[in-house]
């Protein structure tokens, strides 16, 4: 866990100003910190679609600003049966993975490599930040939302079978260990991030058992944080809630399937899902990708236009570097995508331009400090 005396609790606790070296309300991930600064070599999974396109981006990027990281890379598709051994003893031996879209055939009996990961890694915390970039316009002002979600259990344990030809029984699972797991996570990410309130999200008024499970597990961790404000809302009033008033929304905690949407429609509402940073993350690893799953993949179209948006793991990316402790660099690379977004000459189609990923990535790399 990481200590309460860490540089970036103590920087958060000053109250800086943001003309200092660190800023009162700065994004941090509260997550395990492996290493000791020193150059540290990360797997790298460019993945399907436009999976190849950004993470070269990333790649660029960083070698333009001399980050000390260098990439393992592995081939893997989401059309293969399984994920290969060799990539998950990479992620073992590194601790931290970058990843881009994975393909995931609808129907067939094949099963979600990214499903794999998670439970093969035990990548029991799903982080996604939506928050409004200065100078990309959006309905909705003032959006800074967290959504934290199970990622080993729920409607993803793949427990399904067919009873008698056209009946299928699919099980849902929740846990008193995973559902008390995740909700200390979201609460010592809110303590640790200046973050000032927790909200459940659940629809324990129907599946009174799994989602009452779930919500008995957030209460009582929220007594241990008198500090932060808790509250509950079922699922359905929280979309409704989501698209007419997000701003309200600070960090919201969810069991598996429920933040998967959530995720998708925070980032909607505050600027698209090309440009919302995430992480998967679990006691010994991390796996960093595009906060929100759809689009992750892009279509064929993208991929021979060579306009995909790298600003999402960009940021990812940025997630990563303050992870593996270096703050600076994370900062300069923050800095310079915001700057492009801002600056609003280079943006690519899904953010109402036409510029293509290499432009995108040349903007940034020359808005670099």
């Amino acid at each position: 866990m990481m200590r309460r005396s860490s540089p970036t609790f103590r920087c958060l606790l000053r109250g800086a100003t943001s003309g200092s070296s660190c800023e009162a309300r700065r994004s941090v991930t509260y997550m395990p910190r492996p290493g000791d600064g020193s150059p540290r070599q990360v797997t790298l999974i460019p993945g399907d679609g436009i999976g190849p396109l950004v993470t070269g981006a990333v790649r660029q990027v960083m070698e333009a600003m001399h980050a000390p990281v260098f990439f393992e890379t592995y081939e893997v598709h989401g059309d293969m049966t399984t994920v290969p051994t060799e990539v998950i003893e990479s992620i073992r031996r590194n601790k931290v993975c970058l990843k881009g879209g994975l393909a995931t055939p609808v129907g067939g009996g094949v099963s979600s490599l990214n499903v794999q990961l998670r439970k093969e890694l035990d990548l029991y915390a799903s982080l996604v930040h939506c928050f409004n970039l200065p100078g990309l316009p959006t309905r909705h002002e003032n959006v800074d939302i967290v959504v934290i979600r199970e990622n080993t259990e729920g409607e993803y344990s793949g427990l399904e079978h067919e009873v008698v030809p056209g009946v299928v029984e699919s099980l849902k699972v929740m846990t008193k260990f995973c559902s008390e797991r995740i909700a200390k996570y979201a609460f010592e990410y809110a303590y640790l991030n200046n973050r000032k309130k927790v909200t459940a999200v659940h629809k324990a008024n129907i599946m009174k058992l799994a989602d009452g499970l779930f919500l008995e597990s957030c209460r009582e961790v929220a007594t241990k944080y008198p500090g932060i404000k808790y509250n509950e809302i079922i699922v359905d009033n929280c979309c409704m809630q989501l698209v007419s008033k997000p701003e309200q929304f600070d960090v919201m905690v969810t069991p598996n399937l429920y933040g998967n949407l959530v995720a998708n429609t925070a980032a909607g509402i505050a600027g698209g899902t090309g440009v919302m940073p995430g992480g998967n993350v679990g006691q010994d690893h991390a796996v960093f990708e595009q906060g929100a799953s759809a689009g992750n993949v892009g279509n064929e179209k993208l991929v021979e236009q060579k306009k995909a948006n790298p600003v999402a793991l960009l940021l990812s990316s940025s997630m990563m570097l303050r992870h593996l402790q270096f703050p600076s660099f994370a900062d300069r690379l923050e800095t310079a995508v915001k700057r492009v977004i801002a600056e609003g000459k280079y943006r690519t189609k899904d953010l109402g331009g036409s510029s293509m990923t290499e432009e995108v990535v040349d903007a940034v790399i020359a808005n670099l400090d």
